[in-house]
């Protein structure tokens, strides 16, 4: 399941229900229980505490039965009730905020839940936003926990501390303590266990007091549900942690459980993990999560996932290129692999005012395949001389140049015409909607909308 269907039956079923609010002529007891009943088994679906949905569903009913509020002012109270609501035991927005100058982050938690794949995914995430970003190694415990991170961190370009000899986290720390104080946001692995237990809490005790984190952060799957909130309290009470990321919300059913259930233990949910690729992790914002499923779209969310999979030199120099009206085929393959990397038009249509219910799907395999594309595409740009990748417009008619570059790739000549037809439509979006847009800070509502309507529906990802 993808991350824009997650949650998705409860995102419609409170659509529905604001809708019948909306439109009724009157709210008579048959209605409300009607929409009461609709949205409790969407809740109970999304495993959120029954304890919650019936006091939310006391409070819809005891507001649309009072009859010292009718009409039009009836219905936007409810549906302002509702929302506020919904607001409330999806927890309160609290980013995670770091210093210029020093910030080390304790990564938290048992086995399996993520946690060192959400420590590669957090320091790609600040990386592309400017901090000098080291990862470091002290779960000792686990076999191979070293080597995953070292895998992690060299895939992704990020700088990182291992040593798998070392059996002791407390001497690893201190042997590379002096190296680590060249980087403003250390983000330490620690060990996990199958349970919180003694053993545990003594070792995360220990790395505290030499480490002197400014955060601890722990991370737990969303599978869990409702357990969440045991996991948080436990965490909470023993090593006092600040706050939690939410990993595996594309994966289950039992994400609002688990929301919910942070939530009533007072630990803000910083980020969700929203897929498997290094660029799935976002800030978790209640009002634009409740936003996202009320198919009202989180345009600063898309805006910041654009922001994690751009380096920040290639945006410039795409940028300076748009401005002077000289964009080159190198830049349009640089777009369609930012495109990719965000799961393609349909991973992102949520995030889109107004696009969350169109009908069209993706392709199964779909992403597969333009991955491939690109990959041809780029063997193309390197069969083409200087003057053709900076001006395309010359091959157009040309097909004894298609025709030559196509041999030199080895390719088709099709080939080479997809990507010319990419060309001019990236080129003619950018265009009419991209002149003085900064790509590097992210595109404003109207060019975004229109780069997803035309290049994303066209486009086959």
């Amino acid at each position: 399941m993808q991350n824009i269907n997650m949650l998705e039956k409860l995102g419609e079923a409170i659509r529905k229900a604001t809708d019948k609010i909306a439109n009724a002529i009157f709210l008579d007891k048959d209605l409300v229980d009607t929409i009461v009943r609709d949205l409790q088994r969407a809740l109970i679906e999304a495993d959120v505490n029954v304890a919650l949905v019936k006091e939310l569903s006391n409070k819809i009913k005891k507001e649309a039965m009072d009859e010292r509020v009718k009409g039009i002012e009836k219905k936007e109270h409810i549906i302002k009730l509702l929302h506020d609501e919904l607001l409330e035991i999806l927890g309160e927005y609290k980013p995670l905020k770091l210093k210029s100058d020093r910030n080390v982050i304790l990564l938290l938690g048992l086995y399996g839940s993520g946690k060192t794949t959400t420590i590669s995914k957090l320091g790609n995430y600040y990386a592309k936003r400017g901090f000098r970003v080291a990862l470091i190694g002290l779960d000792v415990h686990r076999p191979a926990a070293s080597e995953q991170l070292q895998q992690l961190a060299e895939k992704n370009k990020l700088n990182y501390f291992v040593d798998p000899s070392e059996k002791n986290p407390i001497k690893l720390w201190k042997k590379y303590e002096k190296q680590l104080k060249d980087y403003n946001l250390i983000l330490v692995d620690t060990a996990g266990r199958h349970t919180l237990d003694n053993e545990l809490i003594k070792e995360i005790k220990d790395i505290t007091k030499e480490t002197k984190p400014t955060e601890s952060i722990l991370v737990i799957p969303a599978d869990i549900g409702q357990a969440a909130r045991t996991q948080a309290q436990q965490f909470k009470d023993a090593v006092n942690v600040s706050g939690v990321i939410i990993t595996r919300m594309d994966s289950t059913a039992k994400g609002g459980g688990a929301l919910t259930a942070c939530a009533e233990t007072k630990a803000p949910v910083y980020f969700i993990g929203t897929g498997e690729k290094i660029n799935d992790i976002e800030e978790f914002s209640p009002e634009r999560f409740l936003s996202r499923l009320l198919g009202m779209g989180d345009l600063e969310a898309l805006i910041e996932k654009i922001k994690s999979v751009t380096e920040e030199k290639n945006q410039k120099k795409i940028q300076k290129n748009i401005e002077e009206g000289k964009l080159t085929l190198d830049d349009v393959i640089e777009q369609v692999k930012s495109m990719s990397q965000l799961g393609g038009f349909e991973k992102i249509k949520s995030m889109i005012p107004g696009f969350s219910n169109m009908n069209a799907k993706i392709p199964e395999g779909a992403l597969e395949s333009q991955e491939a594309k690109v990959a041809k595409w780029e063997h193309i740009v390197k069969s083409m001389t200087v003057e053709e990748k900076e001006n395309p417009e010359l091959l157009e008619k040309q097909t004894s140049r298609i025709a030559r570059i196509a041999n030199g790739a080895g390719v088709h000549t099709s080939d080479v015409r997809s990507l010319l037809k990419q060309y001019k439509l990236l080129n003619d979006v950018l265009k009419s909607g991209g002149a003085g847009m900064d790509m590097s800070q992210g595109m404003s509502q109207k060019q975004m909308m229109k780069f997803a309507k035309k290049f994303g529906k066209k486009m086959r990802f």
